[in-house]
């Protein structure tokens, strides 16, 4: 569904920044893929290049073999509103003048003019557990935790085939993060969507995706199935996220950083 090959981003600056440095992605339908990594390694900016957000200075990336192309001032073209992106922050990503119905109905909008049925918003605030009749109200009237929920609404009554959840659960309460979590996988998977869920949440991560991807400055270390990666990490930036998973021992406490075979602490080997 989703096919990334040598995706390379540069931003500008004195150097300039390599954000993404040769990238390949792979998305299937019905597959959630965990795509992992430190705050500033590019998980983001790959998100923002598959949407047509940011122009790629090398590479491709193709949406069920249609290439996507960078947005300027031209409305998107409607095949590819069947690829939709939640957002990091739930506070920024919806508009505060607009009821969150109104919201919805963008991508319900999206979904008709593609020839699919027409639905009512209500229904989609149904489907990620909220009241049909909140459609009346705006944002502000929400926690953080609903309105992450609105938005997934809204990306969903786009009908997508691919959904991205970028760092959509970071700006929540750790109570909230493993449900918000949870809930993008069953509904994009009961629909038979593909599932791009971008975090640096590990322990969150693994509990949601079938294939893990892990990033480390602008490069994918490793992948695989999540579990295997869960129990038999290879490369030594992936241990050291696993290592960085708080332990639930009631000592807040965290594990010992680990160490290569001379005894030296990874993050020596990683600079």
């Amino acid at each position: 569904m989703l096919d990334v090959t040598g995706l390379r981003v540069t931003y500008r600056g004195r150097p300039p920044v390599r954000a993404v440095d040769g990238v390949d992605l792979t998305v299937d339908a019905g597959q959630v893929v965990g795509l992992v990594g430190e705050s500033g390694c590019g998980k983001s900016t790959i998100a923002r290049a598959i949407c047509g957000l940011v122009k790629p200075a090398a590479g491709t990336v193709a949406f069920e073999g249609t290439p996507v192309t960078p947005l300027g001032l031209r409305r998107r073209p409607a095949a590819l509103t069947r690829v939709q992106m939640v957002f990091q922050d739930p506070y920024a990503s919806l508009h505060p003048r607009r009821p969150i119905g109104v919201q919805i109905g963008d991508g319900v909008r999206a979904a008709v003019a593609r020839g699919a049925a027409s639905s009512e918003p209500g229904a989609w605030l149904r489907r990620v557990g909220l009241d049909p009749d909140a459609a009346r109200r705006h944002p502000h009237e929400f926690s953080g935790g609903q309105r992450q929920r609105i938005a997934i609404a809204r990306a969903l009554a786009a009908r997508p085939d691919l959904l991205i959840g970028d760092e959509p659960i970071s700006a929540l309460d750790a109570s909230t993060q493993a449900i918000v979590a949870a809930l993008m996988r069953d509904l994009a998977v009961d629909s038979g969507a593909g599932l791009l869920f971008i975090s640096h949440d590990l322990s969150v991560v693994r509990l949601i995706a079938d294939r893990l991807v892990v990033m480390y400055r602008g490069r994918i270390v490793e992948s695989g199935p999540a579990q295997e990666i869960w129990r038999d990490p290879q490369h030594p930036y992936t241990q050291a996220l696993l290592a960085a998973v708080p332990v639930p021992d009631g000592s807040g406490r965290m594990p010992a950083p680990p160490v290569d075979d001379a005894g030296y602490p990874l993050e020596a080997v990683l600079r």
